[in-house]
């Protein structure tokens, strides 16, 4: 985003803000399918950032959503039932039975346990539906179904009229390297190889959650084409011939995203410099919270000469010593009023920050269209209301 947009911006109202760019976004999403085989599916996990799931739903094959929240909200942006894919470690019951009974039936529900899977039979029975069904495989966390369970449960209900098993899903975390994505890949494949031997069940889907590396910080070395072509080689030589189903939020999201907070107090403490800004470490997050250590993407407005800089500690609105954001950071002229520019802040940092802490408002967001036009969705909203007792008794 040009210095000139963000100076435009800033003339709407007050920071701290995101921006979400959806042209960046649709050329991010464009970049992705081009660098990947054909038999290759994208899914969005919304919890990377709501604000964009409107646009990214155009855009890709499946949204994944974890809460009840996160599909109102993709409801309230009209995106098609049928591309969601429900997902999330406790599914509540009476959320199941109503989304499998609306009259628009879901893409896709995953099983995060036998106990799961059965709350989805239970409810299509009930609704008189058939519902297409991912049990997800675990690679050794709280997430998912053990691989000999997950076995047994397939060959149990493989035929059965109210779900249809449609395959897998797996995922083992996030900024993986192709080391490892090898590894996942190969136990992956060995294991649905297994499953059709074993129980005669032919998986037409894999939804793997992949978690592709981003390059937040100065001076990371990220060859993203090459580490595309490595991985879409190891997709191509898998023996599994379904569809395979990319599960990612943080390399969709990122890159399209602006963080912009304002400098205002500045100090020397003991020989250190600090500067506070209106934002925090509640609105701006990166992956592994290594901000303070390294040094994120960052640009100073007014611009300057970085001239005979000096190093600032840059910390938050946030009364607690936590509240660092970048450490060290050589700038010039450093002064109140300033502002600082984040980039690549559109995965997470709107919706994963400690946001209710101190009762600070959560800041707006401005979306830009594909022309670079300004949309203005959501204005600076107090959170005091939600931290308070619903109905208090004034005195005198």
């Amino acid at each position: 985003m040009t210095t000139e947009k963000i100076q435009e911006l800033l003339q709407t109202g007050k920071t701290p803000l995101y921006v979400f760019d959806l042209g960046e976004l649709a050329a991010r999403i464009q970049y992705l399918r081009q660098s990947l085989p054909e038999n290759v599916e994208l899914c969005y996990a919304v919890k990377a950032n709501t604000f964009i799931a409107k646009e990214a739903g155009k855009l890709v094959d499946l949204l994944e959503i974890c809460s009840p929240g996160e599909y109102r909200i993709c409801e309230e942006m009209g995106i098609p039932h049928s591309r969601f894919v429900v997902s999330g470690v406790n599914k509540q019951e009476d959320f199941i039975d109503a989304s499998v009974a609306s009259d628009e039936p879901i893409g896709y529900y995953t099983a995060e346990s036998k106990n799961q899977f059965l709350m989805l039979l239970s409810a299509a029975e009930k609704n008189g539906r058939r519902i297409k069904v991912i049990p997800r495989l675990t690679s050794g966390n709280q997430f998912g179904i053990d691989k000999d369970e997950l076995k047994e449960l397939i060959r149990e209900y493989k035929d059965d009229s109210r779900v249809d098993i449609c395959g897998i899903q797996f995922f083992s975390g996030t900024q993986k390297t192709i080391k490892k994505l090898r590894r996942e890949i190969e136990f992956v494949d060995q294991y649905l190889t297994d499953l059709e031997e074993e129980t005669g069940y032919k998986a037409e889907k894999l939804e793997f959650g992949t978690g592709f590396p981003v390059a937040y910080f100065e001076g990371e070395t990220f060859d993203e084409s090459a580490f595309l072509k490595e991985f879409s080689e190891l997709l191509t030589g898998m023996r599994f011939t379904g569809t395979i189903t990319l599960e990612i939020g943080r390399s969709i999201a990122a890159s399209c995203g602006t963080y912009i907070t304002k400098v205002v107090d500045t100090k020397q403490n003991s020989g250190e410099h600090y500067a506070i800004v209106d934002g925090g470490m509640h609105q701006i997050v990166y992956y592994g919270q290594f901000m303070a250590m390294k040094h994120p993407k960052i640009r100073l407005l007014p611009e300057r000469e970085n001239t005979d800089p000096q190093e600032w500690n840059i910390c938050g609105s946030l009364c607690t010593i936590n509240d660092f954001l970048v450490k060290k950071l050589p700038l010039s002229g450093l002064t109140v009023g300033d502002v600082l520019v984040f980039e690549s802040a559109g995965a997470y940092c709107p919706t994963e920050g400690i946001s209710l802490f101190l009762s600070r408002e959560l800041p707006r967001v401005i979306l830009l269209d594909g022309a670079g036009n300004a949309i203005p969705v959501r204005d600076h909203i107090e959170t005091a209301q939600f931290n308070m007792p619903q109905n208090i008794e004034k005195q005198g």
